[in-house]
């Protein structure tokens, strides 16, 4: 609850814009660290060294979050020269790419929704797949969903 308050805190004083730094990771993968800072203000009063702990973890995840922001915008770069290559740069393919950052599972039905057309909806869609740029996420004939995985793998780490 500390935790949420602190960062809450942060975005009311203008210190961050919205909540975006997620700092029970770092917490967990130091975890006796973590017990031990707090055991140390009951004990002590050594609100310093929490302090102290805390702002190390504000620091390390910032930077973290710093350079997946950068790992984010390489890979769109990336996957957008990709297009204008393979398929001319059309605005659909390049609309499409922009909407798969926000939302990286579509069916055919939502690519015709965002680029708001029904005609080459699958070509451009089979497009994607053969750059590697989606990917089936089930066997099923209707209603397929795609998945953007380049990115899906460079947010969960593996990219």
């Amino acid at each position: 609850m500390g935790r949420l308050l602190i960062t809450f805190l942060l975005c009311w004083r203008g210190v961050l814009r919205r909540p975006l730094l997620y700092l029970s990771d770092f917490f967990r993968q130091r975890r006796e660290e973590y017990y031990s800072r707090l055991q140390a203000i009951r004990d002590r009063g050594d609100w310093e060294g929490w302090m102290r702990f805390f702002l190390e973890g504000v620091k390390s995840v910032a930077l973290e979050a710093t350079d997946t922001a950068r790992r984010i915008q390489a890979l769109r770069d990336q996957h957008r020269g990709q297009i204008v290559e393979a398929i001319g740069g059309t605005a659909t393919g390049l609309i499409l790419l922009d909407h798969l950052f926000q939302k990286p599972f579509i069916t055919v039905n939502q690519v015709s929704e965002v680029i708001r057309r029904t005609y080459p909806v699958a070509n451009l869609v089979a497009s994607f797949e053969k750059l590697g740029l989606l990917r089936k996420t089930a066997r099923r004939r209707r209603n397929r969903v795609y998945a953007y995985q380049p990115y899906l793998d460079l947010l969960e780490g593996r990219g």
